[in-house]
């Protein structure tokens, strides 16, 4: 069972911590020169937990299984921070926004389930749907 709970505990706690980081973030610096510092923070903790927490560490091994991925993680990595630290910028509550996207990702993943991992689409999931729609209809109202 903790195997089963603990990684989504850490996300959780892990988006709690984004968030107030990306709320936080001072008004004066540029998001993408802040991106810097904290991507090199990350690919040294990487490293170090890597080589920490491996039995034989060969990172260059490792290196030789990469596949497109990594590279457009990152990519992606950047704009989930970006978009989040001017979300921000532009007002909007760390209440909401969180719950908006999540919102509309929840929407769009049932379909790239379906589409590229063949998952079913099955009532429950499209009452989840609708349930998400009136949920933000429910949260934008003014």
């Amino acid at each position: 069972m903790f195997s089963y709970v603990w990684p989504i505990a850490l996300v959780v706690l892990s988006n709690i911590i984004y968030q107030i980081c990306a709320k936080s973030l001072p008004a004066e610096i540029n998001p993408l020169a802040s991106l810097t510092i904290t991507y090199l923070v990350a690919a040294a903790s990487s490293a170090i937990l890597y080589f920490a927490l491996t039995k034989n560490p060969d990172i260059i091994h490792e290196y030789s299984k990469l596949n497109w991925v990594p590279f457009t993680f990152g990519l992606v990595l950047v704009g989930l921070e970006v978009g989040f630290i001017y979300a921000y910028k532009a007002g909007w509550p760390v209440s909401t926004a969180s719950v908006v996207q999540s919102s509309f990702l929840a929407v769009a993943l049932i379909i790239v389930g379906f589409l590229l991992y063949h998952e079913t689409i099955t009532w429950n999931k499209i009452a989840g749907v609708v349930i998400c729609l009136i949920g933000l209809g429910l949260i934008n109202y003014r």
